[in-house]
């Protein structure tokens, strides 16, 4: 039985067993609630641990994050810096490439403009050479046409021999086209003093009696060909000893030119008879390149006669001279007396500076230190030193 104030009631009363039960389920929430609470305080403990750690993982994921920042911003910078010197290389190398292909197009350019200048002045002197081909070709055909003619041959004969004697002898000692006293005209005659007197040298060309010899194929034509060149040679040796060999008047000889070496040489190798016929005429055939030295050795008789005319003039010089010589003679004695005196002052002043300077460098070595003074010699003389102890 339960009694609760004035009221008694038993245990098998159902309010009885219902506020039983209720405590009953109370009780056990309480329990629950209980050991909820103690899981819940174990949950929250660990929650709390595991916030602590959390925390702790947030700080260091702050950190990681401020230092990934700190380097991303350093990565940046560094890449940054690295893309500029990479952009600084690459406009660098860009601008030297630039450059390269600047200067290979323009060395390309220049080279293509020489050559293409070198090719012009290739093409103008192969015009050049063709213009001169044909004005060689038309010259051959004219040179041909004077040949053919007997009168243009002997005028070609004469304009090559006034250009060798033209060339070879003063201006003064040779007249062209001279008429001599039996009125024929010599081609030239040159002033040789006597002996042998002026002489007188007539161009010919046996051409046609040439051509035939040469155009000879066998050697009957060859021996006709030969008569008739040496009967042309000696009609030309027989005129000029008749026309041009005068006595008083030109020297006892004359010199016939041949402008032709063929010609001159295939005389002295096939028709020497021909030569010396020639000798005993008193006519010298010569070729242009014998006919120049003969100029020459003309040249040095006329030197020497003129040397001769003026060996009065030559031994006045001479004697001046000799006088002039006599003069520097005697005024380079007069400068080598005059040099000889300013040599010894000079060695007098040299020998005097030496001395000088000896004794400036005894006075800038001089010692005072080792002086003895004495009473005479001091013009200053010290104070007494003092004694130590005395006042």
């Amino acid at each position: 039985m339960i009694r609760l104030g004035d009221q008694t009631f038993a245990w098998s009363d159902p309010r009885v067993l219902a506020v039983l039960g209720v405590v009953l389920v109370v009780g056990l929430l309480l329990v629950t609630v209980a050991r909820r609470g103690r899981q819940s305080a174990r949950v929250m403990h660990d929650l709390t641990g595991q916030m602590g750690q959390l925390s702790e993982y947030m700080q260091a994921l702050g950190t990681g994050q401020t230092q990934l920042g700190a380097n991303i911003r350093t990565v940046a910078e560094a890449q940054s810096v690295a893309q500029t010197q990479v952009l600084g290389t690459m406009e660098r190398r860009l601008a030297e490439v630039q450059e390269r292909m600047k200067e290979t197009l323009t060395g390309s350019a220049e080279k293509s403009a020489k050559q293409l200048t070198a090719l012009q002045e290739r093409l103008a002197t192969i015009d050049r050479a063709q213009t001169n081909i044909e004005k060689l070709s038309g010259d051959v055909l004219s040179l041909q046409d004077i040949l053919s003619n007997k009168q243009r041959r002997g005028l070609f004969g004469e304009i090559q021999l006034t250009d060798i004697v033209g060339k070879a002898l003063p201006s003064d000692s040779f007249a062209l086209q001279h008429t001599l006293s039996n009125g024929k005209r010599a081609d030239c005659l040159v002033h040789l003093p006597n002996p042998p007197g002026p002489i007188v040298i007539d161009a010919k060309f046996p051409l046609e009696a040439y051509e035939i010899l040469a155009a000879a194929e066998t050697r009957e034509a060859q021996t006709n060909a030969l008569r008739s060149l040496g009967y042309a040679v000696r009609k030309h040796i027989r005129d000029i000893s008749e026309k041009y060999i005068i006595e008083g008047e030109t020297a006892d000889g004359a010199i016939m030119f041949l402008p032709s070496e063929a010609v001159y040489a295939e005389l002295h190798s096939r028709l020497p008879e021909v030569v010396r016929a020639g000798f005993d005429a008193r006519v010298w055939i010569v070729s242009p390149t014998t006919c120049m030295a003969t100029l020459n050795t003309m040249r040095a008789i006329l030197k020497d006669a003129r040397m001769r005319e003026q060996a009065g003039a030559i031994r006045t010089a001479l004697r001046q001279l000799h006088r002039d010589v006599e003069i520097i003679t005697e005024k380079a004695g007069k400068l080598e007396i005059h040099l000889r005196q300013a040599g010894d002052d000079v060695a007098g002043v040299l020998t005097a500076a030496t001395r000088a300077g000896k004794r400036a460098d005894r006075l800038d070595n001089f010692d005072f230190e080792e002086i003895t003074p004495t009473p005479d010699s001091d013009p200053l003389p010290l104070a007494p030193r003092r004694v130590s102890g005395q006042d």
